[in-house]
């Protein structure tokens, strides 16, 4: 069966608020297939499905920066009601509220576009420690690289003149006397 909805879409439409990734309560229910109204009357029906760790309501503050950053949800800076926020659970709770087909079918596709993101944040997190782990590496090769340069430069370096039989030589070094 064909995506009702590419992934990608979703993907989209996921964001980053308060270190947690989440969909707006407008764009679950555009997914859905239903009003951002009829989302938020079944959520506030079944409240007790929806632990703070599964929803939660965006700040005023926090509203103004999702309609600045996201043009599809300048819509929201008419709407009175803060929106509500869903983790990747309580996109998924959702569903099962709303329980009509289409909300049944495209969870499967939330479900995925959270997962997708979270393995694509996996990847990015090794690759930065490969990239840590390289830069000290090759730290470890310029230091090691300019020893070998201040070597090379000392054996390059043209040998000190030895001494005339005239000198006299001693523990502190060479002394310079003349002996008659």
């Amino acid at each position: 069966m064909k995506a009702l909805i590419p992934v990608e879409v979703i993907e989209q439409r996921i964001l980053l608020i308060r270190g947690q990734r989440v969909m707006l309560d407008a764009d679950l229910a555009m997914l859905y297939g239903v009003p951002t109204r009829v989302l938020n009357q079944a959520v506030r029906r079944n409240l007790k499905r929806f632990p703070q760790d599964f929803m939660f309501k965006l700040t005023q503050p926090e509203k103004d920066q999702v309609i600045t950053i996201c043009d599809h949800l300048k819509n929201l800076k008419y709407a009175k009601a803060l929106p509500n926020a869903f983790t990747e659970h309580g996109a998924i709770m959702a569903a099962s509220v709303l329980n009509t087909e289409k909300a049944i079918q495209i969870s499967v596709y939330v479900v995925r576009a959270f997962v997708k993101l979270r393995e694509m944040l996996s990847t990015h997190k090794e690759l930065a420690h490969k990239l840590a782990a390289l830069e000290r590496k090759l730290q470890n090769h310029d230091e090691s690289i300019r020893s070998l340069v201040v070597a090379i430069r000392q054996l390059m370096a043209p040998p000190e003149p030895e001494p005339p039989s005239h000198w006299i030589s001693c523990e502190r070094g060479l002394r310079l006397c003349q002996i008659e």
